[in-house]
């Protein structure tokens, strides 16, 4: 107990800025969670529950001891989101990489081992539900977090929280475009977590949404390049 205690209190102090490790190394991990998924590798969702977990203590900090910053329930709530959006992923890519480790007709095992994950671009219909979902949830919830006491401003923590849901959605879809919803998310989540004193976590928005941008078009050459390999005809939707 004594060294989950000394984790729980640990705190790293650069000047008169005091950030938690709690909330660095939950950050981390979802950042190796984030290059997992780059990467189209199966580890990134077990990985970015781990660090769920790890964040969720530090949100809720008045649930675990810590009074000294507000809590944010659209952050914590989102880590909660995350541990069961992560688990259908995790079952989706899972199936995906069984699929493609199955001998096939030549008898050859894909080089690369069996993707978890095909990219490909969504349809113009998910597109406009992607919007909808992230524009409707932030009205409905911006009241019901204030109402929770949530930090201000809360548009923009509910908008962290619908962004982060359909992004993870995205990310076990497949879909090109999830990328681009977490740069709407870095957009609005550093500006508000720096104002919250969560430095750790907003100074990791701010290298995510370069990362973001790269793993966009990882993806988008990825798919390309199956699309080549397939060899096939039909013409694909562009952004």
């Amino acid at each position: 107990m004594d060294a989950i205690d000394a984790f729980f209190n640990a705190t790293l102090t650069i000047g008169d800025q005091h950030m938690s490790w709690r909330e660095i190394v939950g950050n981390l991990f979802g950042l190796a969670s984030a290059l997992g998924g780059m990467r189209r590798k199966v580890w990134a969702w077990p990985v970015g529950i781990v660090g769920n977990l790890v964040l969720f203590t530090v949100f809720m900090g008045s649930w675990f001891g810590d009074s000294s910053r507000a809590d944010m329930l659209g952050q914590a709530g989102r880590q909660v989101m995350f541990l069961i959006v992560s688990i259908y992923g995790w079952v989706q890519w899972r199936r995906t990489q069984r699929a493609d480790l199955e001998v096939r007709a030549d008898g050859k095992i894909p080089a690369d081992g069996g993707a978890a994950v095909h990219p490909h671009w969504a349809s113009w219909r998910a597109r406009v539900g992607i919007v909808v979902v992230m524009v409707a949830g932030t009205l409905v919830l911006t009241p019901l977090f204030r109402a929770l006491g949530s930090y201000e401003p809360v548009w923009s923590d509910a908008w962290i929280f619908m962004g982060s849901l359909v992004a993870t959605y995205g990310m076990a879809k497949g879909w090109v475009e999830f990328w681009l919803v977490w740069v709407a998310v870095d957009v609005v989540g550093v500006p508000l977590l720096w104002s919250a004193g969560y430095y750790a976590t907003a100074l990791m928005y701010v290298f995510y949404g370069v990362f973001t941008l790269t793993g966009f078009f990882v993806w988008w050459r990825v798919h390309r390049r199956e699309q080549a390999e397939a060899g096939t005809t039909t013409p694909a939707v562009t952004p």
